[in-house]
């Protein structure tokens, strides 16, 4: 297989087996990285937008949770829940025949995402914020506002807090593999 190795003048190819940049090195970084920021946007988002959503009134939460969920589906935002799925499969099945402890950590990681993460996001929050969608807020009068939130709010949360504990010990074991991958590296 082909790979990069760094020299003094930048990038050049390399066909040995000695240090070097593969395509199998930059799916495994690619992986830890694109799990760690989709790990960090779970956690700020629990330290911050829902502490604070819990002090405005119920027309301005339902409201901004509407346009931020519209908003959200973008590539930015797809890219970083979607790929880890996909590098963290890719990064696993580079290492199936080559570090067991880094494949299983990847494969832990990967179905860890896959179900805590991905899994609780289609099967929980998605169908919230479908119902909040399609809801005409303003036709509601102040006491379903408060109803329609208080269901929401407590269902959504919860949902959240789980898909933010699976991103973190998702990234976690990432990162480990990566630290396994590094020693037997040197």
């Amino acid at each position: 297989m082909k790979s990069i190795s760094l020299s003094k003048s930048g990038y050049s190819p390399k066909t040995s087996n000695n240090k070097e940049l593969s395509i199998k090195t930059l799916t495994l970084f690619g992986s830890v990285v694109l799990t760690g920021l989709s790990a960090g946007l779970f956690y700020a988002w629990q330290v911050s937008v829902i502490p604070g959503s819990k002090k405005v009134a119920d027309l301005a939460y339902l409201e901004t949770m509407q346009s931020i969920n519209r908003a959200i589906l973008n590539p930015a935002f797809l890219l970083i829940f979607f790929g880890p799925i996909i590098l963290l499969s890719v990064a696993s099945i580079y290492e199936f025949n080559s570090q067991k402890v880094v494949f299983v950590l990847l494969v832990a990681s990967a179905i860890t995402y896959l179900i805590g993460t991905f899994g609780v996001t289609v099967l929980g929050n998605v169908p919230l914020n479908d119902q909040l969608d399609a809801l005409q807020i303003t036709e509601l009068n102040e006491r379903e506002q408060a109803v329609f939130r208080s269901t929401y709010e407590s269902k959504w949360n919860h949902f959240h807090l789980i898909r933010t504990v699976f991103s973190v010990i998702s990234f976690a074991l990432a990162t480990a593999s990566i630290f396994i991958s590094i020693k037997d590296f040197n």
